[in-house]
């Protein structure tokens, strides 16, 4: 597509197509393309039927987009063969929103409809996605810019939608919302994401492009990533046994031909075959390196807040909030857009001062922060400086000197890389750099919004077992669920019925989730049908409240947990010392047992308070 969020091919259908035939939809096969003298796709296949599902996968750079635009036709393959039924109607949706020449939400929407004359659906599905018809498109955010493209998809009841990054600028509630939109429709969906919940929950193929081929899975996203790397096991030892009957037939080529070497002419063009393929066989790419340079230990609380406040103009973002931020702490914020999640976080981290309240912080501490922009990324700087900020061609990483071409593959950037201007990269490369700008310098905290965005899921796997290994404190803004999940102990969330109002709950986005009974943006109390109907199932105990024995546990918990954590500190100090398994190793022993069982005393504990907290709130929603 090339238009404003969505083209529409064959639009002159004389008959609606019929979802109950069994003829594919849209159906591409063998497609070639070479960009700049190198493949970018060299054998891809796609086939989408009535009703389908379907992830497409791969890493950043490997042709998932390319392929979207020429299943919507705006790309044109140099081989391959593109099939489109001529009753399907086709909708596409790229990354970023272009509005043509239309001056309001309104008039972009309207002319999307698939009846022209039903002015009302297009106002009605803009109220749904939570725009106004009025809103002019020349000063609409990114989340609203996202919100009027899929407004649009939607009013055209297209037969096959293709989305390449769906999700990208939505909070969590839009993303929900938008989850339950696509489920209902009668429509065939193919989806970029690298939203793992939101492709876990929608899809039932997933189609993975791998150096420039496609494979196909019968399975949706849940069942990929256990198929992939089986798939990379496999070729992995067939890629060794080949080197291993090489390495015999050199043996044979070295000792076993003497005189009768023309009666074995076919054997010597046999063994070159193979070296030929060993050398062609593709090798799977490779991986992010994350790691970056530990500065100096951290004190026990790193940021201590107290009562701040924060408003512009008549709207409060902030108001009275507290929160104590000790060594280690993973710390989720999450909210809808415009709630004030930066906002938060910049007081918290110094970048801004809060109306009212105090923020103390360590005087020790080491903060690198990524911000949502990428605003350090100067276009016309070459990526070296990216990383040292003009200061020289070395970077420092855990005490040894990398040059930073070398330091810049670690995150899958090509050695001659290093002198390209930041205005080459794409969404995917630019994400990765501003990561390997930030983990370039010593930090004990690291304060990350929306670190997640145009990284594929691969490269997030890692990132997410990076920062869940990392000893300081992380700070993390992020509406992707499963990464939330993968890495944070605690949230901050608002309170939707008091407005900046921020609560701090335990666990990750799901255990929030279960505790609140609805998505940041939404209220909170459960649907009077939906009381009726687990009240009616539900065993009638006659408990109205919890035990007394439950009760103190409530309120001595939170002490416990605290308890273990500094506990867990003190041990992880002792352990950190490098002679002191040489002084005593007795004692180094005691103190890594207790440790264990610390950590595991503090899940048991955290686990307990977590479901009496929501067993309360429970059994409050039932009086």
């Amino acid at each position: 597509m090339t238009g404003p969020g969505r083209k529409f091919l064959q639009p002159g259908r004389k008959d609606r197509y019929t979802r109950e035939m069994s003829a594919l939809l849209l159906s591409l096969s063998d497609i070639a393309l070479t960009f700049g003298g190198a493949p970018l796709l060299v054998k891809a296949s796609l086939e989408v039927g009535p009703r389908a599902r379907i992830a497409l996968v791969g890493r950043n750079g490997s042709g998932k987009s390319t392929l979207l635009k020429i299943a919507a036709g705006s790309v044109t393959a140099d081989s391959g063969e593109r099939f489109l039924h001529p009753d399907a109607q086709v909708c596409y949706l790229p990354q970023e929103p272009e509005f043509g020449d239309h001056a309001t939400a309104g008039s972009f929407v309207s002319a999307a409809l698939s009846d022209a004359n039903d002015l009302h659906l297009a106002e009605r599905t803009l109220a749904e996605f939570g725009i106004n018809a009025d809103a002019p498109l020349q000063s609409v955010s990114g989340g609203e810019a996202k919100r009027i493209a899929l407004a649009a998809a939607f009013v055209a009841n297209p037969d096959v939608v293709l989305m390449d990054e769906p999700t990208n600028h939505l909070d969590i509630a839009a993303i929900a919302d938008l989850e339950s939109r696509i489920a209902r429709s009668n429509a065939a969906f193919v989806i970029i994401s690298h939203d793992r919940r939101f492709l876990e929950t929608l899809t039932t193929q997933t189609v993975w492009i791998d150096r420039g081929e496609t494979h196909y899975l019968s399975k949706g996203f849940s069942a990929f990533e256990e198929w992939r790397d089986a798939r990379l096991e496999e070729e992995k030892a067939a890629h060794h046994k080949l080197g291993r009957k090489i390495a015999a037939e050199e043996d044979w080529v070295r000792y076993g031909v003497t005189a009768r070497r023309k009666r074995n002419v076919r054997r010597m063009g046999e063994l070159q075959t193979l070296r030929d393929t060993y050398r062609e066989s593709r090798r799977s790419q490779s991986s992010v390196s994350f790691a970056t340079t530990q500065a100096g230990a951290a004190s026990k609380r790193m940021i201590v807040a107290e009562h701040i406040s924060k408003s512009f103009g008549e709207n409060t973002v902030v108001e009275d909030f507290s929160i104590k931020i000790s060594r280690g702490d993973k710390i989720g914020v999450i909210a809808p857009n415009g709630a004030g999640k930066t906002t938060l976080l910049s007081m918290l981290t110094g970048a801004l001062e809060p109306d009212a309240g105090t923020v103390m912080r360590a005087d020790n501490m080491a903060l690198v922060t990524l911000d949502q922009q990428r605003a350090r990324l100067k276009p016309d700087d070459r990526l070296a400086d990216a990383i040292t900020d003009g200061r020289g061609d070395y970077v420092t990483v855990n005490g040894a000197n990398k040059h930073v071409a070398t330091y810049l593959q670690d995150f899958l950037f090509a050695p001659e890389q290093w002198r390209a201007p930041v205005s080459s990269l794409s969404g995917g490369e630019r994400g990765r750099l501003a990561l390997a700008a930030a983990l370039a310098y010593p930090s004990n905290i690291l304060a990350l919004d929306e670190p997640t965005n145009d990284l594929d899921l691969e490269t997030l796997d890692l990132l997410q077992g990076f920062l869940a290994d990392y000893e300081g404190c992380v700070l993390l803004i992020s509406h992707d669920r499963s990464f939330l999940d993968g890495v944070v102990a605690s949230v901050i969330s608002t309170d939707p019925n008091k407005p900046g109002c921020w609560i701090r709950y335990p666990g990750g986005y799901s255990d929030m989730l279960a505790q609140r009974g609805a998505e940041p943006g939404k209220a909170q109390a459960v649907p009077k049908a939906e009381k009726r109907t687990r009240n009616a199932s539900a065993p009638k105990t006659g408990a109205q409240k919890l035990s007394y024995k439950e009760q103190f546990a409530l309120k001595s918990l939170p002490d416990k947990i605290a308890a273990l954590e500094e506990q867990i500190n003190t041990l992880n100090e002792k352990l950190a010392d490098p002679k002191f398994f040489e002084k005593d190793p007795k004692e180094f022993n005691a103190c890594a047992g207790a440790l264990e069982q610390a950590r595991d005393e503090l899940s048991e504990a955290e686990e307990q308070w977590l479901a009496l907290t929501i067993k309360e709130e429970s059994l409050s929603e039932g009086r």
